[in-house]
């Protein structure tokens, strides 16, 4: 089982669904600049739009990387406005390190249209139904992920 760090950032109306994706991207990037911040701000308006649907709200957006997996969550209304669940601190690690991916929630409704935007714009961010799963495909630490063979042999011998 892999690590799973969590955070939870307060959106509408505390700040908009944009805002929310670019605090977001500051958290995934570490304020870093680059070819990967640039390829997350790039889908900045779709992935705007799926918070903007509260998806994010009860279904986290799932990042994995080499290292631990990342569940980001939103928070609406009243509980945007007060903010005592919000955690938006940063983490202790690169959540973006080596092979990458970023799993955004969206209703079934809009699922078609939002897979095929972000499919214009990257390779590594994509979108699936709020209750589906994150797909070993689409997880990045489950590729890297070696099993652990016991030799009793080599254990027991001189």
């Amino acid at each position: 089982m892999s690590t799973v760090a969590s955070r939870t950032f307060r959106s509408n109306p505390q700040r908009d669904a944009l805002q929310t994706w670019t605090a977001i991207v500051d958290l995934l990037t570490q304020g870093k600049t680059g070819a990967t911040r640039t390829e997350l701000l790039t889908v900045a308006g779709v992935a705007a739009s799926v918070i903007a649907e509260q998806a994010p709200k009860g279904t986290a957006i799932v990042v994995t990387c080499d290292g631990p997996r990342t569940r980001i969550y939103c928070l609406y209304d009243d509980d945007a406005i007060e903010g005592s669940d919000a955690n938006e601190d940063a983490l202790g690690f690169d959540p973006l390190k080596g092979d990458w991916r970023v799993s955004l929630p969206c209703p079934a409704d809009d699922l078609a249209w939002v897979q095929g935007a972000l499919k214009k714009h990257s390779s590594r961010i994509t979108a699936r139904d709020l209750d589906a799963a994150v797909s070993a495909d689409e997880s990045a630490s489950a590729t890297n992920a070696q099993t652990l063979v016991f030799d009793p042999k080599g254990f027991l011998g001189p």
